[in-house]
């Protein structure tokens, strides 16, 4: 579940739904389950993950691929948010509580969110 230090409350809901809707359409079903696969096996077993540093540099070859190609027509920064997007919901469909942050590594900006593992009394 992804939790909102700032609420005190679970988010039940996926930002720019109608980006998502649109380029997730564009994946094949067996395309889109392969990334959440992927994105559930990694982010088990661990504490803390940043988006931006997940899939990579180079996704050619790999399940994400198709998120630039096909779901964003090779456009970089498309790809990038919808990844984002299909992460945020992967981190909302977990059981465990995650929450998130932008940050900095030094006094550089990390581009994507950083979520990490909480446990919220709720």
């Amino acid at each position: 579940m992804l939790y909102s230090i700032d609420t005190g409350s679970t988010i039940d809901w996926i930002p720019h739904a109608d980006e998502y809707e649109r380029w997730k359409d564009r994946l094949t079903a067996a395309e889109y389950d392969a990334i959440v696969e992927e994105l559930a096996s990694r982010i088990e077993g661990t504490e803390v993950q940043t988006s931006s540093w997940i899939p990579g540099a180079d996704w050619s070859g790999t399940v994400f691929n198709p998120i630039y190609e096909t779901a964003c027509l090779e456009n970089p920064v498309h790809a990038a948010q919808f990844f984002g997007l299909i992460l945020w919901g992967v981190f909302r469909q977990r059981d465990d509580y995650w929450a998130f942050g932008r940050y900095k590594k030094g006094d550089i900006p990390i581009a994507g969110l950083t979520y990490f593992r909480v446990n919220p009394q709720l």
